[in-house]
């Protein structure tokens, strides 16, 4: 039996990605460690569903594994993959989601580890699809 996950994503990340379909590797990343995620073996799929006020699944991917990484090194391994511009700006969003998440100030300077779901060929649907 093939599995499926639908992991909740925000619109920024999905964007961001939607318009560079030259990237063929993203990290779909938590600033919480996801090493024990098993609900995917590789080659599954992995779809995003957007947040509020959406609600759609809007694209997906195939799993590839799940890890923790620094922040610095999630930024050295996939750098735009990430959704994001910059390691800043990776950085920024983290420190955002981990107050929400763990009810605590994110601190760049200690480089601590994100949660990293990694995805091969992602594709994302158009808005009217």
């Amino acid at each position: 039996m093939v599995s499926i996950y639908v992991g909740v994503t925000d619109g920024d990340w999905f964007r961001f990605l939607a318009q560079r379909p030259d990237i063929r590797e993203v990290n779909f990343w938590q600033p919480v460690d996801t090493r024990r995620f098993g609900a995917l073996t590789p080659g599954e799929l992995f779809l995003f569903k957007l947040k509020a006020p959406d609600h759609f699944i809007a694209g997906g991917g195939l799993y590839v594994s799940a890890n923790a990484y620094p922040t610095s090194l999630a930024w050295a391994a996939f750098s735009e993959g990430n959704g994001v511009a910059s390691l800043e700006e990776l950085r920024e969003r983290i420190g955002r989601l981990s107050r929400r998440f763990r009810d605590q100030a994110f601190d760049p300077t200690r480089d601590p580890p994100i949660g990293c779901r990694v995805l091969e060929e992602p594709f994302f649907f158009p808005r009217e699809q």
